[in-house]
C-alpha cells in the first residue's frame, strides 16, 4: 500500500472523528457550500465548535489519532471487521497539525479520540505524549479535549486529565444489556470504574493540602460521556433515566446523545427505530429539561404510552398540550415553577419576568421585549392586555405547532 501523505491522512481521520460527539448542533438540516454556492457549511469535519464556561465560543481541530481498532463493536464504523479505509497519524503528526493550525487561527483549541490500537495502555499512553508535548514543549495554552480508554490504567487517565481541560469515557449504549450484546469486549462495570475515578481525582483536586496548597488542576472542564442512540432497542425513557443517573453519579458536564444510522456493509442487525437525528434533537431538548427546568423524568416520558419523546413537538409542549388544566397561568401571579413550564419561556426570559413584575404589570408586549416566543406561549398565559379566551382549550391547538404532513414519494 502506498504511503499516505499527512493531508490524506487528516482528510480520513478528520472525517471519522464526526462520529465522536462533542460540540455538533443536532437536529439540523443539512446546508454547505461544496458545490459553490454561498459560504460555510453546518456539516462536514474537522473542525468543531465547543463553548467556555463564559459563554465563549472556541474551535477545536477535531481528528482520530487512527480509526484502525482492535474491538468489533456492532454500531461502528471503524470497528475492526469493517471495510473503510485506514489511516494513522504519529504522535509528532497530531502535534504538528494542532500547533500549524493555530498558527494561522484556524483552530483555538484541539478535541482527539481513537480508535484502540495494539491495547487500551499503548492507545491512551500515545495520546498522553500528544498533549504532553504540546504542553510542555510547544507551550500551547488551548483548550484540550481528550476521548479517554476506560480500560486504559488509571495513572494514564490521571496523568491526561491533568494536561487535558476535559475528559470523555463513553458509556457507549443505554444499558449494560446492550453493550453486552453489541460490544461484548467493553464491560460496562470497567467504564463506570474509570468515570468514577475521574470524579474522585477531581474532587480530591478542590481540596488543599495541610500546607495550604492544592494539587496540580485536573480536567478543570469536567468530564462527559458519549451514548448512542437508536442502535438497540432502548425507549427515551430508559435514555433519559440513564442520563439522570450519570449526571449525579459522576457530576458530568454533558451527556452527548449520538443518533446512530446503519453502517455500511454491517453484518449485525441492529434494530434501528425512530428517526435517528430527530430523536436525538428531542433528547437533548429533554435533557434541558431536566437539568434546567425541574421538570422530572416521568412527567416527560409520560407524555405517550411507549415512554418515547414526541417527535413531531418539543418535550415542553407536549407535556402541556397533555396538562392543559395547569393553564393559562397568569404571568404577573404565577410562581417560578410554573413559568418555567410555559411553551416558549427560557430561563432567562422566566428570571426577566420575575424581576420586572416587582415593579409592575406586565403586557403582552412586555414578554416580546423580553425574548419569549409568544407563537408558542400565547395560548398558554395571560398578560395585561391579553387572553386567549378558548385557544387553550380548542381542539386544533396541537395542530397548529405540528408539522403538516408531507406527501411522500413513490419513487
Amino acid at each position: 500500500m502506498a504511503k499516505q501523505t499527512l493531508d490524506q491522512k487528516l482528510a480520513i481521520l478528520s472525517d471519522a472523528a464526526k462520529y465522536d460527539a462533542s460540540c455538533a448542533s443536532s437536529g439540523s438540516t443539512k446546508r454547505d457550500s461544496r458545490d459553490g454556492k454561498g459560504l460555510g457549511s453546518n456539516e462536514g469535519s474537522g473542525i468543531c465548535h465547543a463553548y467556555a464556561p463564559d459563554g465563549r465560543c472556541i474551535s477545536l481541530l477535531k481528528i482520530l489519532m487512527t480509526n484502525f481498532c482492535i474491538y468489533d463493536c456492532s454500531y461502528c464504523i471503524n470497528r475492526v471487521s469493517s471495510n473503510v479505509d485506514r489511516a494513522r497519524f504519529s504522535v509528532d503528526e497530531v502535534v504538528k497539525l494542532t500547533i500549524e493550525f493555530y498558527r494561522r487561527n484556524y483552530i483555538e483549541g484541539l478535541f482527539l479520540s481513537s480508535g484502540v490500537i495494539r491495547s487500551p495502555d499503548a492507545t491512551m499512553s500515545d495520546m498522553v505524549q500528544i498533549a504532553r508535548k504540546l504542553r510542555h514543549e510547544e507551550n500551547f495554552r488551548g483548550y484540550i479535549h481528550l476521548k479517554t480508554i476506560p480500560d486504559a490504567s488509571p495513572e494514564l487517565i490521571e496523568e491526561a486529565g491533568r494536561l487535558a481541560d476535559r475528559l470523555s469515557i463513553n458509556v457507549e449504549l443505554p444499558t449494560d444489556s446492550a453493550v453486552q450484546q453489541y460490544a461484548p469486549e467493553k464491560k460496562p462495570e470497567q467504564i463506570r470504574r474509570a468515570m468514577a475515578n475521574v470524579r474522585m481525582v477531581k474532587d480530591a483536586g478542590k481540596e488543599k493540602s495541610y500546607t495550604g496548597k492544592r494539587p496540580p488542576r485536573f480536567a478543570p472542564a469536567g468530564q462527559s460521556t458519549q451514548m448512542i442512540i437508536g442502535a438497540d432497542g432502548s425507549n427515551d425513557a430508559t435514555v433519559l433515566g440513564q442520563s439522570t443517573r450519570l449526571y449525579s453519579s459522576y457530576k458530568l458536564k454533558r451527556v452527548y446523545y449520538s443518533a446512530f444510522s446503519p453502517i455500511p456493509d454491517s453484518s449485525a442487525k441492529l434494530p434501528l427505530i425512530r428517526p435517528p437525528l430527530q430523536r436525538e434533537h428531542r433528547l437533548y431538548q429533554a435533557d434541558w429539561l431536566l437539568r434546567f427546568y425541574d421538570f422530572q423524568l416521568d412527567e416527560i416520558t409520560s407524555v405517550t404510552r411507549d415512554g418515547n419523546l414526541d417527535l413531531e413537538i418539543d418535550p415542553k409542549l407536549a407535556w402541556a398540550l397533555v396538562h392543559r388544566e395547569h393553564f393559562p397561568l397568569d404571568v404577573n401571579r404565577a410562581s417560578r415553577e410554573m413559568l418555567l413550564r410555559v411553551p416558549g419561556f427560557g430561563v432567562k426570559t422566566v428570571t426577566r419576568i420575575l424581576a420586572t413584575r416587582r415593579h409592575r404589570s406586565l403586557r403582552y408586549e412586555d414578554l416580546t421585549r423580553m425574548g419569549a416566543s409568544m407563537k408558542k406561549a400565547r395560548a398558554f398565559i395571560t398578560a395585561g392586555g391579553w387572553t386567549p379566551g378558548g385557544l387553550t382549550d380548542s381542539a386544533n391547538l396541537r395542530a397548529r405547532f405540528a408539522p403538516p404532513p408531507e406527501q411522500m414519494t413513490l419513487f
